[in-house]
């Protein structure tokens, strides 16, 4: 079994959480700054990093995980 972790990925979740805008835009601005790559994955980076798990490219690979999150489990 292999596994996907994605960190901060921009979608709209961010805005379904029932928080104020305010603070929406707060957290996002601190992940922004945590984070070593200084932005959000795309849900595409995502989606390829699956991908590669779903193709024969992986076909020897197995009990990973690829963290996509911009480093910022490295910190």
């Amino acid at each position: 079994m292999n596994v996907v972790s994605p960190g901060p990925i921009n979608t709209p979740i961010y805005g379904k959480l029932g928080m104020p805008a305010e603070a929406v835009k707060g957290f996002e601005e601190q992940m922004i700054a945590t984070n070593p790559m200084k932005r959000f994955g795309q849900p595409d980076e995502v989606a390829k990093t699956v991908l590669y798990f779903a193709s024969d490219d992986s076909s020897y690979v197995t009990g990973s995980e690829i963290l996509v999150d911009g480093g910022l489990t490295q910190l």
